[in-house]
This record gives C-alpha cells, sequence and structure tokens, in this order.
C-alpha cells in the first residue's frame, strides 16, 4: 500500500487533481491490491498482464460496465507510469492491454418546449428555496456547466458587469461562460433573497441549502430530477442531461462545433461531436415527415 499512498499523493499536490479524482483513483487501486491479495502477489514487480486481463475479465463478468473498467484500467495505467518513473519497475504490465470496446451512446437530452415549459409555467416560489432552485435550472441550462462546476460556483466567479461567469472545470482548468440579460436579472434577485435570508456572513459560495450552509451536490440532484419530472417522461432526469440539452439545443440553432467545445469545457472535440448525431436524427425525422418521396 505504500506506493499507493505515494501515488495518491503525487496525484493530488503534483498533478492537482481533483478530490473526486484521487478518491476514484483510491478506490481502483485498493480494489486491484485486493485482487492480488487474493492471488498471493504481495510484489508490484510480479504483476503481469496477464493478472491485469483476469481482473478486467473479473469485473466484466460482476457487471461493471465496460465504460468503468476502461476506467479502471486507465488508473493503473497511470499507477504503474508512476512506478516507473520512481524506479520500482523497468516495464509496465499495462502496455499490452487494449480497453474493451464501450457501446456508443447517444445524449439524452431535454426537448426546448419542455425546457420552456418547465422555465415558463411551472411555479417554484419566491422564498429562498424557490427563487435558488429556478436559478440552478436557468444555469444549467443557459450555461451548461457540470455538477461539480455549479456546486463550487463563488459570487465572485459571477462577474454582473461583464455578464460572464469563470467556471472551474476538471483538472482546475478555468473557461469564461456568457450569461444573457435575463439570466443577469435573476442572478441579482437571487443574490438580494439569499442576502435578506442569511445576511453576508455565510461565506462566499454562490448556492447555499435552506439552512445557509453551503449546496452539496445530491441537494443539487435532488432540485434537477425532482424539476424535470414536471415536464418530462424521461427516465434519466440527471443535471448532466441539462449539459447534455444545452450542447444540443446550441446544435440545433446553429452555432459553431468549436465555440460549444469551449463553452462546455472539453478538453478536445470529439467529446462535443457526438452531439451531432442527435441534431442529424432529428433531420432524418423531419426529412421523413416533411419530404412527400420519404
Amino acid at each position: 500500500m505504500q506506493f499507493i499512498h505515494s501515488f495518491l499523493n503525487y496525484i493530488q499536490y503534483e498533478k492537482r487533481g481533483s478530490h473526486h479524482t484521487v478518491t476514484a483513483y483510491e478506490g481502483d487501486l485498493k480494489q486491484f491490491y485486493n485482487f492480488l491479495e487474493s492471488n498471493q502477489i504481495s510484489d508490484w514487480s510480479r504483476v503481469t498482464f496477464r493478472h491485469i486481463r483476469q481482473w478486467m475479465m473479473n469485473l466484466l463478468d460482476a457487471g461493471v460496465t465496460a465504460r468503468s473498467v476502461n476506467r479502471k484500467v486507465a488508473t493503473l495505467k497511470s499507477f504503474f507510469r508512476f512506478l516507473l518513473r520512481e524506479g520500482v519497475l523497468e516495464t509496465s504490465p499495462t502496455d499490452k492491454i487494449s480497453a474493451p470496446k464501450i457501446p456508443k451512446r447517444l445524449p439524452v437530452f431535454v426537448k426546448e418546449k419542455e425546457m420552456d415549459l418547465l422555465l415558463d409555467h411551472v411555479e417554484f416560489g419566491s422564498d429562498y428555496p424557490g427563487v435558488r432552485n429556478k436559478l440552478i435550472i436557468d444555469l444549467f441550462y443557459l450555461t451548461g456547466m457540470r455538477l461539480s462546476e455549479l456546486s463550487s460556483l463563488t459570487i465572485p466567479d459571477v462577474d454582473l458587469s461583464g455578464g460572464v461567469i469563470r467556471v472551474t472545470g476538471k483538472r482546475n482548468k478555468q473557461r469564461i461562460v456568457p450569461f444573457t440579460a435575463s439570466m443577469k436579472a435573476s442572478i441579482i434577485d437571487y443574490l438580494l433573497i439569499r442576502n435578506s435570508s442569511f445576511g453576508s456572513s455565510v461565506g462566499k459560495h454562490l448556492f447555499l441549502t435552506d439552512k445557509g450552509a453551503p449546496v452539496y451536490n445530491k441537494l443539487i440532484y435532488r432540485v434537477v430530477t425532482g424539476h424535470l419530472a414536471l415536464v418530462t417522461t424521461l427516465a434519466k432526469r440527471s443535471p448532466h442531461v441539462l449539459r447534455h440539452t444545452f450542447a444540443t439545443t446550441l446544435l440545433n440553432h446553429g452555432a459553431d462545433l468549436n465555440a460549444i467545445k469551449e463553452l462546455m469545457g472539453h478538453a478536445n472535440l470529439s467529446a462535443t461531436e457526438i452531439y451531432t448525431h442527435n441534431t442529424f436524427e432529428q433531420l432524418n425525422t423531419i426529412y421523413k415527415q416533411a419530404h412527400p418521396r420519404a
């Protein structure tokens, strides 16, 4: 376990990995370590390609998705690269490992008319929780932020005069996301009721719980799923669905793919291109409905 602890410290302090990343790495490595122990392997130099393949097969047989297995393998690759760097190993047993193929899943999104119904006609309430919940959903839909990005927002991140929000994404990478004049008015209204409800001594977190503590991910998740259930029959109603909805809406209205990539904080364009599949499906449906020979 000594090398695992050293690796986690390296990820946290040298690579500046997020708490979520460090926790995920720790879970993956402890799981693999337990597998090695069950096979009487206590020395990292004895780990082979076959051990890793067997571990992967065990995970898949246990019902772990290919996507999750790929993430765990990526953790192992990073860990063994670290051991190479530290001179613990001369070769990595992960060099010949190929990841399981992941079935391509199209992003799930909420229809525009359903979002219009939610934002324009559903009553959220005029008290603090109601105003907060409305702004949370507004921000997800109008900025495409991730759950972790929204929950960590602070008041200084919001530039009302400039009409932009500074968003801190994966690997602490920051990006600037604009917001509309109507969103500015909503943010001002929210800040007024936030201040009147809790004063200025509750800290800089933009969103608070009903009792004035910094908001947490599970609360935001419940807010989103509960309100989306009012307007859509989608089985999946998470904050990430609103992120997909943001991208799909922009693309359907002619936004440039590179611009969407920057707004969403994607590292490469391939992550953004998946939304073009949804747009094609929509165009195909319209074509079949409208063309007399279709």
